[in-house]
Parts: C-alpha cells; sequence; structure tokens
C-alpha cells in the first residue's frame, strides 16, 4: 500500500531560559519515526506532554522541525520553502480539541464552512455554498441549518461543523488533536463513526491524535505509543490492545475500563 506520509527522525526543539539567563532546550521530539498508508488511520497515543501535538503541528506545517525529514507524498516537508507550503498545507487539515475555540461564534455556519475556499480563492460564490451545504449534509448538519449562528450549536455539532470546514479544501491527511476529548461519550462515539464513515466514502487517510487508548483502537488500524518525545511502541490496533509491551503502553491501557474489545469495522476500500 503507497505511503502518503512518512517520517523520518523527526526532532523538535524549543529555546527556553534558564532562571539564570543561560539558554536551554526543551525536547519535545525525539527522532520520531513512521509511516501512514494512504486511505489508513494511524492514531498517535499518548499522556499529557508526551509530544504527540507538537508531532501533529509539525506534520500541518504550522511548526517548523529542528531535524530530520517529512515526507508528504514524496515531497519533503521539512525542507520546503515557505511558497510550497502554502500550496501543501490545505491538504493537510488540522481539526482543534475545542471546537468553541477554533469557530467564530458570531459567524453563520455557511459563513464557517466557506472560509477556507474564500481564503484559498476557489470557487464562485455560488459553487462554493453549495459545497459548502453538502459538506454540511455530509457530515450530519442539515442544510437548512446554514444561516443559524455557530454559537447556538452543541459541543458535538461544533466538532461536525470544523469537520465540515476541514473537508471543503478536500485534503489529503486529516489530523485530529484529542477532537473528541471535550465532548461526552454518547457524542464520542457518534462523531467516531461518522469519521469512520467519512474514510469509508472519501477514502481519507487520518492521523488521530489522543490520550484515549480505547478510542484509538475503535478508530485507528495502528496505533504508536509516545512517551517523552518518542515513539515507544507502534503495531496494529488489536496487538496494542491484546499484549502492550512497553510501561507507558501499560499505564494508558490501566487508565480505561477493561472492556471487551470490539474489532474495528473493514473499511470498504
Amino acid at each position: 500500500m503507497e505511503h502518503i506520509l512518512k517520517v523520518e527522525n523527526l526532532v523538535k526543539r524549543y529555546a527556553k531560559q534558564h532562571f539564570a539567563g543561560t539558554p536551554q532546550g526543551f525536547l519535545a521530539l525525539d527522532g520520531v519515526s513512521f509511516t501512514v498508508s494512504a486511505g489508513t488511520t494511524l492514531a498517535v497515543v499518548g499522556e499529557s506532554g508526551s509530544g504527540k501535538s507538537t508531532l501533529g503541528s509539525c506534520i500541518a506545517c504550522l511548526e517548523t522541525p529542528t531535524a530530520g525529514n517529512l515526507w508528504f507524498e514524496g515531497r519533503n516537508l521539512a525542507h520546503a520553502t515557505e511558497a510550497d507550503l502554502r500550496k501543501i498545507r490545505p491538504q493537510i487539515q488540522l481539526i482543534f480539541p475545542d471546537p468553541a475555540s477554533a469557530l467564530n461564534p458570531r459567524w453563520s455556519i455557511l459563513d464557517i464552512a466557506v472560509e477556507p475556499l474564500l481564503l484559498q480563492g476557489k470557487l464562485r460564490r455560488k459553487d462554493r455554498n453549495m459545497r459548502a451545504c453538502s459538506l454540511l449534509e455530509r457530515v450530519g448538519l442539515s442544510a437548512d441549518m446554514a444561516e443559524r449562528p455557530a454559537a447556538e450549536l452543541s459541543g458535538g455539532q461544533r466538532q461536525r461543523l470544523a469537520i465540515a470546514r476541514a473537508l471543503t479544501l478536500e485534503p489529503k491527511i486529516l489530523i485530529l488533536d484529542e477532537a473528541l476529548s471535550a465532548l461526552d461519550c454518547s457524542v464520542q462515539a457518534q462523531i467516531a463513526n461518522l469519521l469512520l464513515e467519512l474514510q469509508n466514502r472519501l477514502g481519507m487517510t487520518f492521523l488521530f491524535i489522543t490520550h484515549d487508548l480505547t478510542m484509538a483502537a475503535h478508530l485507528a488500524d495502528e496505533i504508536a505509543v509516545m512517551s517523552h518525545g518518542q515513539i515507544v511502541e507502534q503495531g496494529s490496533s488489536s496487538r496494542i490492545m491484546r499484549s502492550p509491551a512497553h510501561g507507558a503502553t501499560q499505564q494508558l491501557l490501566s487508565a480505561v475500563p477493561q472492556l471487551p474489545h470490539a474489532p474495528r469495522p473493514a473499511a470498504n476500500r
């Protein structure tokens, strides 16, 4: 299967000032490597501070790696020019944990959905609105709601809107950074099932960043466990849940209820 994303020895170091005035470095990513095949989901799982969100920001071209390579469809993003990155960013969309903070509550649902197309100068107004309304319907928001302000939406509806907005540019990869963590359990399940449906219909590639190992196993083909800026264990979701080998994985697994694990539905690829 074709690799859409290949990460090689990725390093991200942040400079910070020691209290005595001497510069020190914080190593957020320490030699991270993995590949993601087109049309699949890789879950990156770890505790807060493990480096998983920094990894997502680097892949989304919002952060510049300190060292290493980041290949997307054969192009090395780690050494791309800003002009090249501007062309690539629309193909790698990032959805944040709290949709309320990412969406302007004074805008209408339609305004929010079409904004990426406006910023990219794509399509005429009628075509933009048609694409946005079609995507709203696809994620479970009626097009009749398009003129309502986003402030009226529930948390789950706002996350559905964030997904529709990200899909307007027809990205190749969708990065979901703790995108379900702010939702209650029943809404999490609904959005997770929506993501699986979208992947089957559109052939999307997902990078699912989370601290929730159970949800990762439900959504992902493979799981990579991060700790202290490194991937300490990686394997199929079933293997990770059945026989975790690393202490960090075992700790994550012990933090969730031990329920029988239902295998991930097979995708129609």
